[in-house]
């Protein structure tokens, strides 16, 4: 989850340079959720007993 938050960021970085805001836009918030998404399970495997 973590690799595809990171490719969305480079999509978003190279579509900001190329003048595509809209895209750039959308893939930020893109990789902006499946980070989050990524701490929340990080930190519920780490306490959830298992």
């Amino acid at each position: 989850m973590l690799e595809l938050a990171i490719g969305f960021f480079v999509l978003a970085l190279v579509a900001g340079i190329l003048g595509a805001g809209g895209v750039a836009g959308l893939s930020m918030d893109i990789a902006k959720w499946l980070i989050v998404a990524f701490v929340v399970l990080a930190i519920l495997s780490l306490v959830w007993p298992g």
